[in-house]
C-alpha cells in the first residue's frame, strides 16, 4: 500500500483498496467482547469471530506469494494474516476461539513477575510495563510482539477471534527491546502504523480468511476507539523548501505533489501552506520531513548541480590524504589478483561464545536488533570474511583472494572502541590450473609477499618479526615495530573455520591500519645509485628450527651497517641428511660501499664476521 500511494503521486494513477463489499455478518452467535484497561498503550483494539473454519494448508498462490517475499506458509488462517500485514502494513493476529476464556479480551498491563511462555516454547516473565492481550483469566499474547503458546490457531481450531489494532510504538519498541523479540509485527508497531487501516484489514482478512479456510462471520465487528488519533499540521514555507531542495521547482508543483500523496492543504498564502498530516505518514512530523517527501517525488536525479560549487570547512585536510593511500593499496592488491569485498559490521555474538581467545565481554551488543543472526558489532573481520569464502567455496569458487579494509568494535569497560584493519584471505590454489604449470595450494608465503607490498607501499620499511600468538591462528607470524603489533598473518584454525562451515585451509593476515595511516610518511627520501659494483656471497647454515630467518637478519644488520645491503634466502632443508630437529638454510649477502670498490680483504673480513655472530648468537653451524 506504501508504494501504491507513490506511485500514485508519481505515474498519477490512482490506486485501489482491495474489494470489501463481500464483508457480511452471517449471525452473531460467537460474540466477545473487547476492554482497553490501558488506552494510552492501545488507542485502539478492534476485532471479529468467524466460526466453522477448517484450518489446513494454503492454496498454492498464497504460499507462493508469502514465498516470493521470504516467508515460510504456516497453514491458511496464519498465511492470510501475514499476507494481510505485508499487503496493509497492518499487523493481525488470529486467537482460537476457543482459549478466550469468559468471553472476553481484556488489554491490560501485566502483573508483576508474571510467567508467560510464548510461542517459541520460551517461558519469560513479564514486568507491569509490558502490555498484554488477556483473557478473563490469564494473558494470552505480548501485545504487537509475540503470541503466547497456547493461544495460536492450531489443526483443531474451528473459531477464530480475529485481532487488529492500533499500539503506542514507544512501549512496543521497550518491550520488543527488553525480552529480545524481534518479529513482522513488533517491526511495524514500533514504527508506527496507520489506525485508519484498522478495520480495512480486519475486514480485509476475514474475507481472505472465508475464501481459503472456510466458515462465516459469527459477529459483529467490535471496535473500541474512544479517543481518534487526529492528524498532525506542520507549517511549511515555500522558500524552505526551496533552499532545502537547492532548486526552485515552483509552488504549484510543490502543492501538487503534496495533494498526490494524501497530504491535505488546510490553509494556504502566497509565503506558506498549513498542511494535514495523515495519520499513515508516521515519519512526517516537521517542515523538513515535509521537503522530504516533496523530493523524493519530484526526484533527486531532477536537481541540476551548480556550475560553481563551494565548501566551507573548519578543520584542515590531512596530508597525506588516508583515502588516496587506501585507494592506493587497494588497487595494488587488486592487480595483484585479489578481489575487495564489503561485509556487514553486524554479526552473530555466537561466533565469540566458544572459540579460544574469544571474549565475549567485549562485544559491543545491537539493542534493538532485527536478526538474531545479526546481533552484536563484529570484534574482527575474520568471521564476515569466512562467511563469504564459505558462499563462494558453495558455488564451486575455491581458489579466492579476496581483502577487506573495515572497522571492528570493541567494548573497554564502559567506553566502545572502534579500529580499521586490513583483512586478507587466501585459499584453494595459487593460481588457476593450466598447461604450462601444475596447480598448487596457496602456501603462507604466497599471502606474506602481499602483506609485505602493502607495509612497503605504507612506507613500513623497518619492522621485525616473531612467531605469533594470535588467538585465530595456528602458527605463523606477528610483524611488530618497537612495541607496536602492525599486524599477523597465518593459518587460522580448523576451529574457526568450521564455526562458518569452511572446511577449506584459509590463510590470513590482518594489519592495524589506522597506525599505517597516521605513521605513513609522505615525504620520500632519494638518494644516487651507487656507481660502484654489489658483491654476493652465499653461506649455508644448520640451524634448529625454531631460529627464524628474521633472527638472522637481525644479527647480519648488528655486525654489519656499513656495506651489507641486503639479506636474502634462496633455500631451505629440512630432511633426513641432517641432525632430527635442525634445519638447513642457504642465505645470500649483497655487500657493496657506495664510496669505493670493495676489495677481497674487506670481503672476506666481513663475511667472517658474520660466519662467528652466526655461531656465537644463533647456534648456527657453517656448512663448508
Amino acid at each position: 500500500m506504501g508504494v501504491a500511494r507513490d506511485l500514485q503521486a508519481l505515474l498519477k494513477t490512482p490506486y485501489q483498496l482491495p474489494d470489501l463489499s463481500g464483508f457480511n455478518v452471517a449471525n452473531t452467535s460467537l460474540p466477545i467482547s473487547v476492554e482497553i484497561e490501558n488506552l494510552e498503550a492501545c488507542p485502539r483494539y478492534a476485532g471479529v469471530t468467524i466460526s466453522g473454519v477448517t484450518v489446513q494448508e494454503s492454496p498454492k498462490w498464497l504460499q507462493q506469494r508469502l514465498r516470493a517475499i521470504g516467508l515460510s506458509p504456516i497453514n491458511n488462517v496464519v498465511d492470510v494474516t501475514n499476507y494481510v500485514l505485508h499487503e496493509l502494513g497492518q499487523p493481525l493476529h488470529a486467537f482460537d476461539a476457543a482459549t478466550i476464556k469468559g468471553g472476553k479480551i481484556i488489554v491490560k498491563n501485566a502483573a508483576e513477575e508474571t510467567k508467560f511462555t510464548t510461542l517459541d516454547s520460551v517461558e519469560r516473565t513479564l514486568r507491569t510495563e509490558d502490555l498484554t492481550i488477556s483473557n478473563a483469566e490469564e494473558p494470552m499474547v505480548l501485545a504487537g510482539v509475540f503470541g503466547g503458546l497456547n493461544s495460536g490457531v492450531t489443526a483443531e481450531t474451528k473459531n477464530i477471534f480475529l485481532e487488529s489494532a492500533y499500539f503506542s510504538p514507544a512501549g512496543i519498541r521497550k518491550t520488543s527491546q527488553i525480552h529480545g523479540i524481534k518479529t513482522d509485527s513488533s517491526f511495524r508497531f514500533e514504527r508506527g502504523t496507520d489506525p485508519n487501516m484498522v478495520i480495512t484489514a480486519l475486514k480485509r482478512a476475514a474475507l481472505l480468511i472465508q475464501e481459503v479456510a472456510g466458515g462465516e462471520i459469527s459477529s459483529e465487528i467490535v471496535d473500541v476507539y474512544p479517543t481518534p488519533v487526529q492528524p498532525t499540521q506542520i507549517k511549511v514555507s515555500y522558500a524552505k523548501v526551496h533552499q532545502l531542495i537547492g532548486q526552485h521547482i515552483g509552488e504549484a508543483r510543490i502543492k501538487e505533489i503534496l495533494m498526490d500523496l494524501g497530504i491535505e492543504i488546510a490553509e494556504e498564502t502566497a509565503e506558506e501552506l498549513l498542511l494535514t498530516i495523515p495519520p499513515f505518514k508516521v515519519d512526517v512530523t516537521r517542515e523538513a520531513d515535509v521537503v522530504e517527501e516533496v523530493l523524493r517525488i519530484y526526484g533527486y536525479n531532477n536537481i541540476t548541480l551548480s556550475e560553481n560549487l563551494a565548501a566551507s570547512y573548519l578543520a584542515q585536510f590531512p596530508n597525506p590524504d588516508p583515502e588516496v593511500i587506501t585507494k592506493h593499496v587497494a588497487d595494488a592488491l587488486a592487480a595483484n589478483g585479489f578481489l575487495e569485498i564489503i561485509t556487514n559490521s553486524l554479526t552473530n555474538s555466537n561466533y565469540y561464545q566458544d572459540t579460544e581467545g574469544n571474549t565475549p565481554a567485549e562485544l559491543v551488543p545491537i539493542l534493538n536488533y532485527n536478526s538474531e543472526d545479526l546481533d552484536a558489532m563484529r570484534l574482527t573481520l575474520v568471521y564476515s570474511g569466512l562467511e563469504v569464502l564459505r558462499h563462494n567455496i558453495n558455488r564451486r569458487q575455491r581458489d579466492l583472494k579476496v581483502f577487506e579494509i573495515g572497522k571492528v568494535y570493541r567494548k573497554d569497560g564502559e567506553k566502545y572502541k572502534e579500529n580499521n584493519y586490513l583483512a586478507l584471505f587466501q585459499t584453494g590454489n595459487k593460481a588457476a590450473e593450466n598447461w604450462q604449470q601444475p596447480s598448487a595450494k596457496a602456501t603462507f608465503h604466497d599471502l606474506a609477499g602481499q602483506v609485505q607490498q602493502v607495509l612497503t607501499l605504507c612506507r613500513q620499511l623497518n619492522y621485525t618479526t616473531k612467531p605469533t600468538e594470535h588467538a585465530y591462528l595456528a602458527g605463523g607470524v606477528t610483524y611488530q615495530k618497537g612495541d607496536v603489533v602492525l599486524g599477523h598473518i597465518g593459518l587460522l584454525k580448523d576451529n574457526v573455520c568450521k564455526q562458518i562451515d569452511v572446511k577449506e585451509q584459509v590463510w590470513y593476515a590482518e594489519l592495524n591500519w589506522d597506525y599505517l595511516l597516521r605513521n605513513y610518511k609522505a615525504k620520500l627520501v632519494f638518494e644516487e645509485l651507487s656507481k660502484f659494483p654489489e658483491v654476493r656471497r652465499d653461506l649455508s647454515l644448520v640451524l634448529d628450527k625454531a631460529v627464524t630467518f628474521d633472527q638472522i637478519k637481525q644479527v647480519a644488520q648488528r655486525v654489519e651497517r656499513k656495506i651489507l645491503q641486503d639479506v636474502n634466502v634462496f633455500d631451505v632443508y629440512e630432511g633426513d641428511k641432517i641432525e632430527a630437529g635442525k634445519k638447513a638454510i642457504a642465505i645470500s649477502f649483497t655487500l657493496q660501499d657506495k664510496n669505493q670498490t670493495l676489495t677481497d680483504k674487506v670481503i672476506d673480513a666481513t663475511m667472517s664476521r658474520l660466519m662467528q655472530q652466526f655461531e656465537h648468537q644463533l647456534g648456527a653451524v657453517i656448512r663448508k
